[in-house]
């Protein structure tokens, strides 16, 4: 294919690509339309196929089908990256051509070359993972592979957008429901582990914070219902309760003292008059004036 292509257009630069590169290309063509068949999620003949070109009968036009293929292509890309890890790393060998990480529809992942097309039928993931590949820890080896993975996933699910002609409402749509997902990167690195800790941790202080907070607001409605029982504290204008008098002094309701009632009797008294205060009157369930009080203890 490569020396018919020279012929051709008679161009000798062309003959200066070394054997390797010649083998490439043959291997670019004769995998061309299997491409198409592996991004679409067809079924190749030997399982998942390569490459990564997007398949000319493979189009998805509204924006539940594009983020089907988001989570479908998500799906195989995490796979690689945490199931399938060790398998990943070998066939990322630094020795090897620029290689990239697809993921398909299919929930697969593959390493391979880029597309021969140019350009590109549908965006291409990062170029060259490969040689980064001895150059770093593992751990930060695969989440950089990630980050790319999660802006090739954004870049192929808004070209589809953009060629199917999203409108604003869509696109936000579309993003909002791929949003609802955590990114590659924060699985692979353990981000999303421990912002569920975080979350649980923040949860459960809120939680309990909350009931604390509950029960402190009931308390104060107990203590200002009670206070307000056993006092019978009038809240009403003066003028209303003017005739009210204390059955101790003789003096009239004022609304700025404190009064408590009798359980028994029911007459009303000043609180410094019958020594009760405010805060003791808390503490009594049941209060009986010193009358009350003398005619019970008698025999």
């Amino acid at each position: 294919f490569v020396l018919d292509f020279h012929k051709q257009t008679n161009s000798p630069s062309l003959f200066s690509l070394s054997r390797k590169k010649l083998l490439t290309l043959t291997v670019y063509k004769e995998n061309t339309e299997e491409r198409g068949r592996a991004a679409a999620g067809m079924d190749t003949g030997g399982g998942v196929g390569v490459g990564a070109g997007a398949g000319a009968n493979y189009n998805p036009r509204t924006v539940e089908e594009v983020f089907r293929d988001f989570k479908g292509r998500r799906a195989g890309l995490i796979k690689a990256l945490t199931n399938d890890v060790e398998d990943f790393y070998h066939q990322c060998d630094p020795e090897k051509e620029n290689l990239c990480l697809y993921g398909f529809p299919s929930e697969q992942w593959e390493v391979n070359l880029p597309a021969e097309e140019v350009p590109p039928e549908l965006p291409e993931p990062a170029l060259g993972i490969n040689f980064a590949r001895d150059g770093m820890q593992e751990k930060d080896w695969l989440s950089l592979v990630a980050v790319h993975s999660d802006a090739w996933l954004l870049s192929v699910a808004f070209y589809f957008g953009a060629r199917f002609g999203f409108d604003k409402a869509d696109r936000k749509r579309l993003f909002n429901m791929i949003n609802e997902f955590p990114t590659i990167f924060e699985i692979v690195s353990g981000a999303v582990k421990k912002q569920s800790k975080e979350k649980s941790s923040v949860s459960n202080h809120s939680s309990n914070k909350s009931k604390s907070n509950s029960k402190g607001v009931k308390e104060v409605f107990s203590a200002v219902f009670n206070l307000a029982r056993k006092s019978r504290v009038y809240e009403e204008d003066e003028e209303e309760h003017g005739d009210t008098l204390c059955g101790a002094c003789g003096e009239n309701y004022a609304s700025d003292e404190f009064w408590i009632c009798c359980d028994i009797c029911e007459k009303w008294f000043h609180g410094k008059c019958v020594k009760i205060t405010p805060a003791r009157a808390e503490h009594i369930k049941q209060y009986k004036c010193p009358s009350c009080s003398n005619k019970r203890a008698r025999p």
